[in-house]
């Protein structure tokens, strides 16, 4: 992570003034001075402030229900920060693990473990993401089969120069559907239904990788250890 952040992790300094600390000359890195506030540390470096040995605190790994109409954004905006749901120390050292938009709902991983959340987003993982989507116009039973197809095959989005991955859909009624992919284009789900003609009236994440949604709107829990392991390590979809 970067030196700035792990000054953070491991005292009570914000940002900024981790900085001032690196500018001034105060940090050692395996007893050399480091003054970049962007040098790349690991937590088993050996990483001083005025001679004294920083430990990082525990990372935290969270999974939160995001209500409709909140943002993927430390701060507030149009609609709330999803942020206001959870009461912690420090929730500014939190960052999201793919983000959801305003008008859906789900499941939102948080973390402050930089290299756990990159192994999930980063697109050679493969790591699915599930959701339940509500359709404008239904998929019937004669085209059923062909809409199934065209989403493993992959589908041509607009402004895009190649396929999307091959995508799972499974019908629950005409227009309603759970769709798993493994990427997370910009809009991905709504532009893959207006690839097909159709439009997407509402969207919720159920599922990331083998972790699935099981707190209530607006609430939050810690992730056991074995689940932040899980999701380190991702099963690509079997289409």
């Amino acid at each position: 992570m970067r030196l700035d952040k792990f000054i953070c992790k491991s005292t009570v300094l914000n940002r900024a003034e981790a900085s001032e600390c690196i500018n001034a000359g105060k940090i050692c890195v395996n007893d050399a001075l480091v003054t970049d506030i962007s040098f790349q540390v690991h937590e088993s470096n050996h990483i001083t402030l005025d001679g004294q040995k920083l430990i990082a605190r525990p990372s935290r790994y969270i999974m939160l229900h995001k209500p409709m109409h909140s943002l993927s954004s430390n701060v507030d905006g149009d609609y709330p920060s999803l942020f206001n749901c959870i009461e912690l120390e420090r929730v500014e050292d939190l960052h999201i693990v793919g983000r959801l938009d305003a008008d859906t709902t789900g499941l939102v991983l948080l973390t402050d473990d930089g290299r756990w959340s990159f192994d999930i987003i980063r697109p050679d993982k493969l790591c699915e993401k599930t959701y339940r989507v509500t359709l404008r116009d239904p998929i019937t039973a004669d085209n059923a089969a062909d809409v199934i197809a065209s989403f493993a095959s992959g589908l041509q989005l607009q402004n895009e120069k190649t396929l999307t991955q091959p995508a799972k859909l499974e019908l629950v009624t005409s227009t309603e559907v759970l769709l798993t992919i493994t990427e997370g284009k910009y809009h991905q789900v709504k532009r893959m239904f207006a690839a097909i003609g159709n439009r997407v009236n509402g969207l919720h994440r159920e599922q990331i990788g083998g972790l699935k949604l099981d707190v209530e709107v607006g609430m939050w829990r810690h992730l056991t250890t074995d689940e932040v392991s899980m999701l380190a390590t991702p099963t690509p979809v079997k289409l």
